[in-house]
């Protein structure tokens, strides 16, 4: 088996390589820092330096790569896009729309995978909470586009996991003692009882690597978050 993590060297994406190259799988990964690419290397991965959202690039990469088996999107732009829609401007929103919506369908576009499509997006996307417009706009455009892909692309499988409050680099915009006291207030609200971490999101992608008889759909992995 070969499958391509985009956004593969850092948090959900690295966990998630790890998960499958520790099933035997040839696991390439891509990213844009250099130190992480060299670690990942250095881990024993297949690491290529690749800008999601520059479409020759991603062209190029997919022609030069032939048939592969699996496809995994967990690269972001970030918070960015994050904040009441009041104080938020819409050039942020966009930035968030196109840092992530436009290069996951293109990379779906192009990829020659045989095998199945898994997207990241995230709980934003169905929860009623302030401040979360931009990203609810980029992931919520995601998980809707997974089932008329999966119709598109069959017999390649598409799906998404949407991850709630994890524990990883993307919360890094916020101070220490501030990002310990939103995990601790949201792990209080969930019926988990903890946020979740990287591992947790990884296993989900390897069930969906697996699943064939399962596309189409979206998977909450939140500790409950969107019932709680």
């Amino acid at each position: 088996m070969r499958a391509v993590i985009m956004g593969g060297t850092a948090g959900i994406g690295l966990a998630a390589a790890r998960r499958l190259a520790s099933d035997g799988a040839e696991v390439i990964v891509t990213g844009r820092s250099r130190e992480r690419l060299e670690a990942a290397a250095a881990a024993g991965l297949t690491a290529e330096r690749l800008d999601g959202t520059d479409e020759a690039a991603v062209a190029a990469f997919f022609e030069r790569l032939g048939a592969f088996d699996h496809l995994v999107l967990a690269f972001s732009p970030g918070p960015v896009g994050l904040g009441p829609i009041r104080e938020t401007k819409i050039a942020d929103i966009r930035a968030a729309v196109e840092g992530k919506l436009f290069p996951y369908l293109f990379a779906a576009q192009q990829a020659r995978v045989t095998g199945s499509v898994t997207f990241v997006s995230a709980a934003s996307a169905r929860t009623a909470m302030g401040g979360l417009v931009g990203l609810a706009a980029a992931n919520g455009a995601i998980e809707r586009v997974v089932s008329p892909l999966a119709a598109d692309l069959a017999p390649v499988r598409v799906n998404a996991v949407s991850p709630g409050v994890v524990d990883t680099g993307w919360w890094d915009f916020l101070p220490e003692e501030q990002r310990a006291a939103q995990f601790a207030a949201v792990a209080g609200s969930l019926p988990a009882g903890r946020v979740g971490t990287a591992e947790d999101v990884a296993d989900a992608i390897r069930y969906l690597v697996g699943a064939g008889y399962v596309t189409g759909s979206v998977l909450p992995v939140d500790g409950g978050f969107t019932v709680a």
